[in-house]
């Protein structure tokens, strides 16, 4: 599946890359109908959808970060395609996925071996993975910001920061949040979604009771 022109120059990734990029979409696009990686109604928005959302995560991150977790990978998003990012001036140094579900473990294996790429694929519920010590923390459709930030705390280091991205009720969530942790949060507004944006989190601590 090849990347539109309009989607490759926002990209602006080496042909190495694409490359990388596109072994995916074509893997993607054979297993989804098994396995259900992503909705089918977004397959044909799928290089702007869910490959250049996933870029745009790596962007607003900390460049070449030593330890960077993905967690709730699912069919990817934005894990994998940063994994796959491997060249670029900004990747980091070793990528991390976690997935309690192992048809999506599989995928997501097959796919770095397709295109020779190192990482590292966990296979287990998020709250029971040995703690990564992460210098960046992202998850995407995942949960609400309350249930990633106590996945953070297990998760993230302490001067880490955790890069989620949000939809349109992201202020309502934020909100909730902040009942139970303290943190520092930027908001930056999403390329690919007029009503989504990407919360950069940092100095976080719990303030409130632990979740049940």
């Amino acid at each position: 599946m090849n990347c539109p022109d309009t989607v490759k120059a926002q990209l602006n990734v080496s042909r190495e890359t694409l490359v990388r990029l596109e072994t995916l979409a074509d893997l993607l696009v054979k297993w989804n109908p098994r396995i259900n990686l992503v909705s089918k109604s977004t397959i044909r928005d799928l290089w702007s959808r869910h490959i250049l959302d996933s870029v745009q995560i790596l962007r607003l991150a900390p460049a070449k970060a030593t330890h960077w977790v993905d967690i709730g990978s699912g069919g990817g998003f934005p894990g994998l395609v940063i994994a796959l990012m491997c060249d670029e001036p900004e990747a980091p140094g070793n990528v991390t996925l976690i997935e309690s579900d192992m048809r999506k473990c599989a995928f997501l294996r097959t796919v770095l071996r397709e295109t020779g790429v190192h990482s590292t694929v966990i296979t287990e519920r998020i709250e029971k993975a040995v703690p990564q010590n992460a210098d960046v923390l992202s998850a995407r459709a995942l949960a609400d910001l309350s249930m990633l930030l106590g996945f953070s705390e297990r998760h993230l280091k302490e001067t880490g920061t955790a890069v989620f991205p949000k939809g349109a009720r992201w202020q309502k969530e934020l909100q909730t949040a902040q009942e139970s942790w303290s943190f520092d949060c930027e908001v930056v507004k999403s390329i690919t979604d007029p009503e989504a944006v990407i919360l950069k989190i940092g100095d976080l601590t719990r303030v409130g009771p632990h979740s049940p």
